[in-house]
């Protein structure tokens, strides 16, 4: 059967799948987050965009989305996914630990942000239901922006998926209370509230008491076929019949969604069902984040910018505020909570649901509605920005607590560790292990945090900023080891040092031998390829294991590793061979 190219679907769909194989590259490749490349294509292509040109050129149809609904399911389905995999990443037991977050500040935060918009509101003219509604709307914050983000294990993290684990569970009660506050509403909506109370939480317990018997059994009969289109058939279809039950109880599908993710979790197969979901939980997201872009209207939005600044500044301020407080008096750093405030700061993608629901209960005008929907597009739109700036807020809040005093770092005349991840721990601690001083600098305040509480001499900071640089005093350094995993980073920060410091040990880590001719070109001393090492000991081990004699192998090991030792030459031009690993003789021998 043919598809026809006028098909306003199959159109719709071409046009999604292309800019994700558009905008995913390009903005990676710019280290860009690619939520404002899909957000800027749903400007581009959508009604209000290219879309309006369609009639005076009608070829545009084809690069274009007409229809917006068609593809809204999409998006809807981004989210559950996008939930489910939230839910993989925790446990029950990581959940109730977390329930002072959740119930107690995600509360907090929730309600004080309405209160304060809704007084705000109600002073500027609006009545006091429809102030309430559009308290309750601005008061969300995204998930599907924010924890992408800053994911679910970092301190701001963690803060930011508690409170937003609560907003998606008062979902369903905030529509409900509008219902109940609308004019025509009796009685029956408070009740409904409760009657939805009892079915939900009769649905997650029967889903909880199943999914522990029938989950194991279903992915393990998945498993023993060895087929991933079956494994994910399973996976898709616990995630659909899970947010179908919460939707019929009265509940957000996105409840499901999660539920199904954190029975999954307390199974063998989280892990394979984590891999095998994830494009499919990006391209949906990218869907959505589409139909973001495609409610900004250009035009709109220039008619009346002084408003919706001075109005999407009045929100992201007023939850900022709560959000920060609120943290700080549940004791979170100062960095952690500045940086989470911000996060938190710009409306919801479920705002445009409560936005719809008030307007529907006549507590606002379709035009205030309209305003207001604006608003939202434009806060999610600035999240990504809003995360970069929190990260900025952090490091200068928390620089003065974190870095030592002058004479800390005058008094570490030894090496000078740049990173301290994985790689610059497991050196410091060989360094400390000979006797050797040393100086760490990390970037990430997480990282420094634990690090300083372990007593690990670390230093916060960002070696871009040149005063710090000097700071480090590199004239009376004994040795200066670079261990980012940042390729273009460690090149240019070689460059720089070896500049500074033309007579200092620069020892680098490397990705692979390219990477590794280019840092030698840069003036490092030595560079170490981490993946060189790992393979060749790896193809050591699966000879020895096939039965192939220790000496061979030992002896074509040496072979390899002097070809990468001489392209390494070869390609930086170095006068002498670089430092990779020698294997002795007597191994040679044996």
């Amino acid at each position: 059967m043919a598809i026809e190219l006028d098909n306003p679907a199959f159109s719709d769909a071409l046009v999604i799948l292309g800019a994700a194989g558009i905008v995913i590259p390009a903005f990676a490749r710019f280290r860009i987050s690619p939520v404002i490349g899909f957000i800027l294509v749903g400007v581009l292509v959508g009604p209000a965009g290219l879309g309006t040109l369609t009639d005076r050129f009608p070829w545009l149809y084809y690069v274009t989305i007409s229809d917006r609904e068609s593809i809204a399911p999409f998006a809807e389905f981004g989210i559950v996914l996008l939930l489910f995999s939230i839910g993989l990443e925790l446990s029950f037991r990581r959940l109730w630990a977390m329930r002072r977050l959740v119930f107690g500040i995600g509360f907090a935060e929730l309600a004080g942000s309405a209160a304060l918009i809704g007084v705000a509101l109600h002073l500027m003219g609006q009545g006091w239901s429809g102030a309430a509604g559009l308290g309750l709307a601005l008061a969300l914050s995204s998930t599907a922006l924010v924890l992408p983000l800053v994911g679910t294990t970092s301190a701001v993290g963690r803060s930011a998926f508690g409170m937003l684990l609560f907003e998606d569970l008062a979902l369903v009660p905030i529509i409900f209370v509008l219902g109940a506050l609308a004019p025509t509403a009796g009685d029956g909506g408070w009740s409904g509230i409760g009657g939805v109370a009892l079915r939900g939480g009769l649905t997650v317990v029967g889903m909880y008491v199943g999914g522990r018997i029938v989950l194991p059994r279903l992915f393990a009969q998945a498993a023993r076929t060895k087929s991933p289109e079956l494994f994910l058939a399973a996976s898709l279809l616990v995630v659909i019949i899970a947010s179908v039950a919460t939707t019929a109880a009265g509940l957000s599908p996105i409840v499901g969604a999660l539920l199904a993710g954190l029975l999954i979790a307390e199974t063998e197969y989280h892990s394979e069902v984590e891999v095998i979901t994830a494009p499919f939980k990006g391209l949906a997201l990218g869907v959505f984040l589409i139909t973001v872009g495609m409610d900004l209207d250009l035009r709109s939005i220039v008619a009346n910018w002084p408003a919706l600044l001075l109005a999407v500044a009045g929100v992201v301020a007023v939850k900022a505020v709560v959000t920060f407080l609120l943290l700080r008096i549940g004791q979170a750093r100062l960095g952690t909570a500045a940086e989470t405030g911000l996060l938190m700061g710009s409306p919801s993608e479920t705002t445009l649901i409560v936005l719809a629901t008030a307007a529907q209960a006549q507590l606002i005008l379709p035009s205030t509605a309209a305003f207001w929907q604006t608003v939202t597009s434009i806060g999610l739109t600035i999240t990504p920005l809003l995360a970069k700036a929190g990260r900025i807020v952090a490091r200068r809040l928390e620089a003065p607590s974190l870095e030592p005093a002058a004479t800390d770092v005058e008094a570490q005349p030894g090496t000078i560790l740049i990173g301290f991840g994985r790689v610059g721990r497991m050196v410091a601690d060989m360094l400390a292990a000979h006797g050797q001083p040393y100086l760490a600098v990390e970037a990430d305040i997480d990282v420094v945090s634990q690090a300083r509480s372990a007593n690990y001499p670390v230093l916060f900071g960002d070696v871009v900023r040149g005063e710090l640089v000097e700071r480090l005093r590199l004239a009376e350094a004994r040795a200066l080891v670079l261990t980012m995993d940042d390729p273009v980073l460690t090149v240019r920060l070689a460059q720089r040092m070896r500049s500074l410091s033309p007579t200092l040990p620069i020892i680098a880590r490397a990705r692979d031998a390219a990477h590794a001719a280019e840092l030698y070109r840069a003036g490092v001393t030595d560079a170490v390829p981490e993946t060189l090492e790992s393979s060749l000991q790896l193809s050591e081990a699966v000879l020895v294991d096939l039965g192939v004699a220790m000496g061979p192998v030992i002896a074509s090991i040496h072979e390899k590793r002097d070809e990468l030792r001489q392209l390494i030459r070869r390609e930086a031009s170095l006068e002498r061979e670089p430092r990779l690993r020698r294997v002795r003789k007597s191994q040679l021998a044996g």
